[in-house]
């Protein structure tokens, strides 16, 4: 079909504009030119020492590494739905913040993408690369495995009584003896293998094996091997990416050899007569093993096993630490902490310590000096939560990360949803890439080049391997079902991708694309149906299909129960959409009776993105006591340090940023802003530095697991009643006092002034007054009519109760308590136009533009007299084409 391609433009006056990216330096290894760790730097650097906080002491933690149990997420505990094996798809293998290399174990009965089955006794490799907590399995590549003599094994059973796992190390003795410690730097990895007896054994180094169909070539010398393998195809994408190696050992080889009849597997054999203990030393790189080997030598040297493992466990505590919490249980520690870690991995740095990587497009790039690429961007996931918690706390690398964002789009022509390494999947829903740069901005991460990024994403809206669907979209306000896969939630997701643009836009000035998004953010409403208050999915013809809220026809992993409340531009709006704060509490109670009940069902889903939003929706419904209670209980019910102790995929670290939010007692409910929607802290003490920031401290004297309720807060040593801190807060640091307690107070927060702030269209007061017109004329509910379907017409001005019109916050235009409304939601020229009661639906939605021209927004028409007929009366009004005609001047009351 074709594909409409006349979406919003920008002004002519907006050339793209480029920010000059000043170089910093960084610490040892930070995430792009490494230095030797054998110095004993860090690979983060740093935090500043903080200054001194009033009324709040200031709380240290020491080696918060200890808390850490990178076990966790490796067993299912939560039902398997179909959107990931029900476990947290995690890795327990070495790797370091925001790395490249991962070295892990893979087990052989796994079923879960990260390669690794607590319930599982046979690992079959030691693999350098993998994803934290993805749905579909890739990576996986180079495993190694040592066996004892000189025949290659498939498997080999182990215990975990002789398993250990912390951040930057794993080791593991094999029940056949052999003993396996991993260490890892972000592009390098050191094992040792130490094997229990003989004279001669051996290690397998595999190229032709990875998660998915996998080959490679490997070059042999007398004591390292170098090469290459070929993998992909990432949630049958058809993704494909070349990754290099060069691996040296600490002797030379007593045999070398390739595997017969295998696709390139290496089985190498050393005399292990007189030093049982063998060590291997891998550097990767996406770039070539000459690549490989310059990142090996800058981030190892001549550092040993032990060394390089101190000092990645050293960069861990360093970004660990930047959030320090005291006087909870140890289980509560360990729990948030390795929350914490885990939403810490990814994405992870792409580049080498010279800063080149291998382009969308195929080229081999160069990241700025003091910079790094970064790669596997799992979209849809990450933008509601994980990428402001990074740029909260690393707002350098989140700069970066955004940079890669805008990188990856100048060479691709477009800003895909899901990426990894260097290309597109095209999988899940949305325009999430925007949403992300937009977030990060907004909690300081901005150096980068945002205004890249604004332009990027302003020309993405008329894509179609950007936003599927978006001709729709673009002309009726929403993608129609079921032409489109989950039209649905992308039309939300797209809404959100609008405003958080809109966001960026109005950061930088450009008021003309901010006014444009802001709009269009609304377009959820089109599939808010004034009936039965769900948003369901829409026919192109604008009717309604048989409808189900508990099915998953047009949504992606969740049902319309679930989706309607993912409206968070706009909570306001939604929520007085259907019918008040009771109306949504009355929605929101029986839908927490169950806290991660699948996707087809009446109740959350907290093991998958779509709800992770919902319990604060009560912040803005007039009972924060309920978000206090949710998240508490979703909290400590649905995570722990135990192996089983995450409720769903992590998703590259989303649900693990979720626990750390709920954790603090915040959480950045609406992409592109930086305020948050409060609950509870779960610690009685809790300090938050920053990278070069300002620092937040939180003081909850006894806190605990069975104290979530606030009776009272103060915010910098003033008493405060909102649920809400301000983008403010964020960007200047401050204090938080709570006073806590076993029992609800329903009216802390309750009152409609202490509501969180939502993002209309309107104007902040409403404006009431004639709305004159072509002619001189004024715009007139026939005959003073408050009927459904009254027409709306052109009459003499007379000042009469059918010509006070209200401009309302949210963007409706309203008479006589009812609302301009285009007949049945049409979006062809020449629908009519009507009153009807007011329905928080897009018919009602009209934007006056500073061209005197009033715009029905899902349209994108304008409000017309027909035939320019200025006669009293002579027509019914109508949405047509804007065509800067007088027929369609309007003058809309303002204060």
């Amino acid at each position: 079909m074709n594909h409409r391609q006349s979406g919003p433009r920008p002004p002519a006056a907006s050339p793209p504009h480029r920010t000059p990216r000043p170089s910093r330096s960084r610490g040892a290894v930070a995430l792009a030119a490494g230095a030797v760790l054998a110095t004993g730097g860090a690979l983060l650097p740093a935090h500043p020492a903080a200054a001194a906080v009033p009324a709040v002491a200031r709380t240290t933690v020491d080696d918060p590494a200890q808390y850490v149990n990178p076990l966790v997420g490796t067993q299912q505990s939560a039902t398997d739905y179909g959107n990931g094996a029900g476990a947290g798809n995690t890795y327990p293998g070495a790797a370091a913040p925001l790395g490249m290399v991962q070295w892990s174990p893979d087990t052989v009965n796994n079923g879960y993408a990260a390669s690794y089955n607590y319930n599982d006794n046979q690992i079959r490799g030691f693999s350098l690369t993998h994803i934290s907590g993805a749905g579909c399995p890739d990576y996986g590549n180079l495993p190694f495995m040592p066996v004892l003599g000189t025949a290659p094994v498939g498997s080999a059973t182990f215990s975990h009584a002789n398993e250990s796992a912390s951040p930057g190390r794993y080791a593991v003795t094999l029940d056949n003896g052999i003993a396996t410690t991993l260490a890892a730097t972000q592009r390098s990895g050191v094992a040792t293998f130490h094997y229990p007896g003989g004279a001669t054994n051996s290690v397998t180094v595999d190229t032709g094996a990875a998660l998915n169909p996998a080959s490679g070539s490997i070059t042999l010398g007398p004591d390292r091997i170098s090469g290459y393998t070929d993998g992909g195809n990432f949630c049958g994408s058809g993704n494909h990416y070349r990754l290099y190696f060069t691996a040296v050992f600490d002797r030379p080889f007593s045999a070398a050899s390739i595997v017969p009849g295998s696709n390139q597997k290496a089985l190498l054999s050393f005399d292990t007569s007189t030093n049982a203990t063998v060590t291997a030393r891998v550097g990767i790189s996406f770039v070539s093993t000459d690549g490989a080997a310059a990142n090996l030598q800058a981030e190892q040297g001549s550092s040993t096993s032990d060394q390089v493992a101190a000092a990645t466990r050293t960069a861990w505590n360093g970004l660990l630490g930047r959030i320090a919490v005291a006087g909870g249980t140890t289980q509560d520690t360990r729990t948030f902490y390795t929350a914490l870690y885990h939403a810490l991995l990814a994405p992870g740095v792409f580049s080498d310590t010279d800063g080149r990587y291998p382009g969308f497009d195929g080229q081999l790039h160069t990241a700025a000096a003091g910079h790094a690429q970064y790669a596997d961007f799992s979209g849809w996931d990450v933008y509601r939560s994980q990428v402001q918690l990074l740029a909260l706390l690393a707002p350098h690398e989140a700069s970066d990360i955004a940079q890669s964002i805008v990188n990856q789009g100048s060479q691709a022509g477009y800003l895909d949803r899901w990426t990894l390494a260097n290309s597109g999947t095209g999988i899940m829903y949305g325009d999430p890439l925007p949403v992300i740069g937009s977030s990060v901005y907004a909690f300081g991460a901005t150096d980068f080049d945002y205004w890249g990024l604004l332009w990027q994403s302003w020309q993405g809206t008329v894509k179609e391997n950007e936003r599927p669907g978006q001709g729709p979209y673009l002309s009726q306000g929403y993608v129609p079902s079921p032409n489109w896969g989950a039209a649905a939630s992308t039309t939300e997701e797209y809404a959100v991708a609008d405003f958080a643009v809109s966001q960026l836009a109005g950061r930088l000035g450009h008021a003309p694309m901010h006014d444009i998004m802001l709009h269009r953010s609304t377009d959820w409403r089109n599939l808010f149906n004034p009936v039965s208050h769900y948003l369901q999915p829409r026919a192109a013809d604008h009717s309604w299909p048989a409808f189900d809220p508990a099915s998953q026809n047009g949504f992606a992993e969740g049902d319309s129960a679930q989706y309607t409340w993912m409206v968070p531009q706009n909570l306001r709006g939604l929520i007085d959409a259907m019918g008040g704060n009771d109306a949504a509490a009355a929605r929101l109670d029986p839908f927490f009776a169950q806290l991660n009940a699948g996707p087809q069902v009446l109740n959350a889903y907290l093991g998958n993105e779509p709800s992770q939003d919902v319990p604060w929706v009560y912040d803005y419904a007039g009972r924060p006591y309920r978000t206090q209670a949710v998240v508490r209980q979703a909290l400590t019910q649905l995570y722990s340090d135990a192996p089983g102790g995450e409720p769903g995929n992590d998703d590259l670290g989303q649900l693990s940023s979720w626990a750390v939010w709920a954790a603090l007692g915040m959480y950045p409910e609406t992409p592109g802003r930086a305020e948050l929607a409060l609950a509870s802290p779960l610690f009685p003490s809790i300090s938050i530095t920053r990278e070069n920031g300002p620092a937040i401290d939180i003081s909850a004297p006894g806190a605990t697991a069975g104290t979530p309720y606030v009776s009272a807060l103060s915010v910098n040593g003033t008493p405060s009643t909102h649920p809400w801190l301000g983008e403010d807060f964020v960007a200047k640091g401050g204090t938080l006092q709570y006073a806590l307690s076993a029992t609800p107070s329903p009216g802390w927060g309750a009152a409609p002034t202490d509501a969180p702030p939502s993002f209309d269209v309107g104007p902040a007061a409403p404006a009431t007054g004639p709305v004159p017109g072509p002619g001189g004329k004024c715009l007139d509910d026939n005959g003073g009519s408050a009927a459904d379907g009254n027409r709306i017409q052109l009459w003499d001005c007379n000042g009469t109760p059918a010509q006070q019109w209200t401009v309302s916050p949210d963007g409706t235009l309203r008479v006589l308590g009812k609302c301009l409304d285009v007949n049945q939601g049409g979006t062809a020229a020449g629908s009519l136009v009507q009153l009807y009661g007011c329905n928080g639906t897009g018919a009602q939605q009209w934007w006056p533009k500073s061209d005197g021209t009033l715009v029905n927004t899902p349209s994108g028409r304008c409000l017309d007299v027909p035939y320019g007929d200025t006669g009293d009366g002579a027509h019914q009004l109508q949405i047509w084409d804007c065509n800067g005609g007088t027929n369609q001047q309007w003058a809309v009351p303002k204060q």
